[in-house]
């Protein structure tokens, strides 16, 4: 089937949320010479601000969606979390990727699951919770385990570490006793992430990155992923593209791997967006996944990337900001291969992401020892 015409730079594209994730897709949207048209309630979001134009209204608001469906000639979304109906309204009028369909997938833990039984792609043994009765039936081999609500968590939210029957039951009637996912407890040597980008046509991916995370929230991405056994990064790449296929995918798709101590990939997690462990390939390859992301929303060819630099990524949390003051940059910019990334947030609070710092050179060794030195000067225990 022909792929429909491109849309042409000077065009304008909406989108829907108005984080960090979106700031960056702006920039590399107005870099291909596109407008942008951001919907976000926040009247002082990162995306907002640096958008051609900011609609201040709710995602499920319909005048709001109304103006976003006539002025943009494609929409994509920034965070997993806006409405599905939202993207299901604007897809009546005017193109959208990703779909809500793989949207509402990547919002439901149980789904995602039930995806990766369809695709053959191994997780976590794991069970479903939303009543009294499922509670009860978890088999004793679930145990320990981490207990995570089935929608509506990130970054460690909406998550219990559980090793006992009664602490399970007191966790999840903690958890509001809504549906959850409890996961066997795995014995990890590392995680893992794949980012690709599919479009009408084409499929592209970038090499694993390799994460460490700190409370739940990503602390360090090293990539390329240091040290990763060849079989292993074409198996996750491999798992990655099914996924991707059987969601019948548009747009720029994360998967999260764990491989546990025998070396067994499992999949962890899927994100319909650009994720935190693909930042580094702003400066560290020839394309970035925030201009994946444009080009599989507006159809300009995907390009096959070219990593140019290796590199560690160090994210920068609120927690650096003492009393409200931003950290001395100077000492992490006087490192060579260092490029500050800051989102323009104006309150810093314990666990926000205020920004990242990349760290890129010829080598894996050379990259980590910068990284290191910037940690230290930062005061972070990233390592």
């Amino acid at each position: 089937m022909t792929p429909p015409p491109a849309i042409a730079p000077g065009a304008t594209l909406g989108v829907l949320g108005g984080g960090q994730l979106g700031r960056m897709f702006v920039h590399a949207a107005q870099r291909l010479g596109y407008r942008c048209l951001v919907l976000d309630p926040d009247p002082d979001s990162p995306a907002g601000r640096v958008a051609e134009s900011h609609l201040r209204a709710g995602y499920l608001d319909g005048q709001a969606l109304e103006a976003l469906a006539r002025e943009a000639a494609a929409v994509t979304t920034e965070f997993e979390n806006v409405p599905a109906q939202a993207l299901r309204m604007l897809a009546d009028r005017v193109p959208v990727a990703p779909r809500a369909q793989s949207v509402a997938t990547c919002q439901d833990r149980a789904l995602e699951k039930a995806l990766f039984a369809r695709c053959g792609v191994p997780c976590a043994p794991h069970a479903v919770i939303d009543d009294e009765a499922a509670l009860a039936a978890v088999p004793d081999a679930l145990l320990p385990g981490i207990l995570k609500t089935a929608q509506l968590g990130y970054d460690g939210k909406g998550q219990r570490g559980v090793s006992a029957r009664a602490q399970l039951a007191s966790a999840w009637r903690e958890l509001g006793g809504v549906r959850c996912v409890l996961e066997r407890r795995l014995d990890l040597a590392l995680e893992i992430s794949v980012v690709l980008a599919r479009g009408a046509d084409a499929t592209v991916s970038f090499a694993p990155f390799r994460n460490l995370h700190r409370d739940g929230i990503l602390a360090l991405t090293q990539w390329p992923a240091p040290q990763l056994d060849a079989a292993l990064a074409r198996a996750a790449d491999a798992a990655a593209r099914a996924i991707a296929d059987a969601l019948d995918y548009r747009g720029v798709l994360c998967v999260e791997f764990f491989v546990d101590r025998d070396g067994t990939l499992q999949a962890n997690e899927i994100a319909p967006r650009p994720h935190n462990s693909g930042h580094c390939t702003i400066d560290a390859s020839d394309v970035s996944q925030f201009e994946w992301q444009v080009r599989a929303l507006t159809g300009l060819p995907l390009a096959a990337p070219r990593a140019h630099s290796q590199a560690v990524m160090l994210n920068l949390l609120g927690d650096l900001w003492r009393d409200g003051v931003a950290p001395d940059w100077r000492g992490v910019l006087a490192l060579p291969g260092a490029h500050l990334h800051l989102y323009g947030k104006a309150q810093a609070r314990r666990g926000r992401k205020m920004g990242h710092l990349t760290l890129t050179a010829a080598g894996a060794d050379e990259a980590a020892a910068v990284a290191r030195e910037a940690a230290a000067r930062l005061g972070l225990s990233a390592w």
